[in-house]
């Protein structure tokens, strides 16, 4: 029951961060939001748990939150802006990769009592972010790519540009995660596990991110209200 709690809770906590980056910091709280995300989520992959009677690995909230961030860029500040956010995740991934990778490099003292629990964690971390910066460039690519095309569907089917909103946001985000989900488990868990195992950790990231979709939509209809209401701080 205590990791159905924390999963929850880590809903409640990064939606909620994400909403008040973009009230007090603007499109730049979401820049940061993204940048930290992606790199946090690259480390919580690692770990597999067992909740709501799936076998799933952590990550998936925060990479569900990558996907937010760019729907609310694209609906209140453009494609270019949600596009900028995908390439600064990446970058992210690419600077921590380098940087973490240098840490195990190191000869530790005598007296070092860390340095060999750190290069437990961080030895699988390179084929994990590897795999993650390919799949979540792909992906959010796709996901920003999508939204606007489901807008552009919809402003002319109904003449309506503001109409809609549930439907570009969970229509992009609900079908890049299924291009999300299958390549990153096959990049990142082909013979790590075994295919029970996989298929386990594809269909139980998949409806986390399904649960997690629906969730954000209000989260998106809210960051359209602030903006509307020019109550952002800092732009």
């Amino acid at each position: 029951m205590i990791n159905e709690l924390l999963l929850i809770g880590s809903v409640i906590f990064i939606y909620g961060a994400v909403l008040l980056a973009y009230k007090f910091f603007g499109k730049t709280g979401l820049y940061c939001v993204s940048a930290i995300a992606t790199v946090l989520a690259n480390i919580e992959v690692v770990i597999l748990i067992n909740a709501f009677g799936m076998e799933q690995t952590l990550g998936n909230v925060l990479f569900a939150a990558t996907f937010l961030v760019t729907d609310i860029l694209s609906e209140c500040e453009g494609k270019k802006e949600a596009g900028k956010a995908v390439w600064l995740g990446v970058f992210s991934s690419l600077f921590f990769l380098v940087l973490s990778q240098s840490w195990i490099a190191y000869i530790p003292a005598d007296s070092d009592t860390i340095h060999g629990a750190v290069s437990q964690v961080f030895s699988n971390t390179p084929r994990m972010i590897i795999a993650s910066l390919v799949v979540y460039a792909v992906s959010q690519l796709f996901d920003v790519w999508l939204y606007h095309k489901w807008w552009a569907f919809t402003e002319k089917r109904f003449g309506d540009k503001r109409r809609f909103l549930w439907l570009r946001n969970n229509g992009s985000t609900l079908i890049s995660q299924i291009l999300n989900t299958l390549l990153f488990t096959l990049f990142a868990f082909w013979g790590t596990y075994d295919t029970k195992t996989m298929f386990s950790i594809f269909l139980s990231s998949y409806v986390i991110y399904i649960v997690t979709s629906l969730l954000d939509t209000p989260v998106v209809y809210l960051a359209r209200r602030i903006k509307d209401k020019k109550q952002i701080t800092d732009k």
